[in-house]
């Protein structure tokens, strides 16, 4: 077994790839760190996180504390005498417990900090048009993402890529380079690096139904990416004007074309291809879902709402 004594804290199934590395390496995790089960749903049925689900198949300990400034909960992670604390896709922890362990408190976080600081870097990095993103593990500090780092991995963006095989992808990685700072920790061969504060940096919010709508007035790059950043979840949306019903857009293909005349946001269908008109070109639209109906195909779409032709989208 490995010396470090680990706390685990995370929730998605981004961190459970992480946490199964750390076991199959045989790394000593005295508890797992989770958020509260959740009721949802009309039978408000109880929801268990990722991670929990993970850690009942293995047997390790679960803590699911409401208050993460609980005397009894800080109390109960001191007793642990953990040498590190591991976060990944948790929430942010009060200084009075990431101070505790005696080797620091490490962050996986889904970009090449300092860029994409916050709560959604992966969508924001194919939002912006990046052509490079990453993962980044730092010590973790009183400022949210800023501090030093231990150690970074590149990975490049496709052009078609989205959001979901993007996020697969920097799991991976990340549970990777989670396994390669500890080494560098047990050996005590850190360098760490102080991050930049430039004001010139891309960020990257929480993501809300204002900085999710599609704005049809930008370019067709800047709707192509802001479309697949935001796919499969949470997607990026839209309304027809005739219905006043949303309407998300999942897969499309950006065709460029200079017009004499540009018509953007209008849906087109012709020639058994579904098309939204942009003011340089338009998209072909491949999966797209109407307001209290299931996601479709544009084919699907062509053949069951053609009265949609020509409605322009706000």
């Amino acid at each position: 077994m490995n010396n470090l004594k680990i706390i685990f804290m995370g929730s998605s199934d981004f961190a459970v790839k992480s946490l199964d590395n750390l076991l199959l390496n045989n790394y000593d995790i005295k508890a797992v760190v989770t958020a509260p089960d959740k009721k949802s749903g009309r039978g408000k049925k109880i929801n268990f996180s990722d991670v929990k689900k993970y850690s009942l198949k293995k047997n390790l300990k679960l803590l699911q504390p409401e208050n993460l400034k609980q005397v009894d909960f800080v109390n109960k992670i001191k007793s642990f005498n953990a040498d590190i604390i591991i976060v990944v896709a948790f929430r942010m922890l009060p200084k009075i417990v990431w101070e505790i362990p005696n080797k620091g408190t490490i962050n996986l976080h889904a970009s090449l900090l300092p860029q994409l600081r916050g709560a959604a870097p992966i969508h924001w990095a194919i939002i912006n048009g990046l052509k490079k993103t990453g993962v980044t593990t730092f010590f973790i500090n009183q400022k949210i993402d800023f501090g030093n780092i231990i150690e970074q991995k590149e990975v490049k963006i496709e052009d078609f890529e989205n959001t979901g095989s993007l996020y697969e992808k920097l799991k991976i990685i990340g549970g990777l380079l989670i396994l390669s700072t500890l080494k560098l920790i047990s050996e005590n061969n850190l360098k760490t690096i102080k991050q930049s504060n430039s004001l010139n940096l891309i960020k990257a919010p929480k993501l809300n139904k204002e900085n999710t709508q599609i704005d049809w007035n930008k370019s067709g790059f800047e709707i192509f990416n802001l479309i697949r950043g935001l796919s499969p979840f949470p997607s990026a949306w839209t309304k027809d004007k005739k219905n006043n019903k949303i309407i998300k857009l999942f897969n499309v293909i950006y065709h460029k074309e200079i017009k004499t005349k540009h018509l953007n946001g209008v849906i087109s269908i012709k020639n058994n291809m579904l098309k939204i008109l942009l003011k340089d070109g338009y998209l072909e639209v491949l999966e797209i879902q109407i307001e209290g109906k299931k996601r479709m195909s544009g084919k699907e779409f062509i053949n069951g709402y053609r009265e949609y032709d020509s409605i322009r989208l706000l």
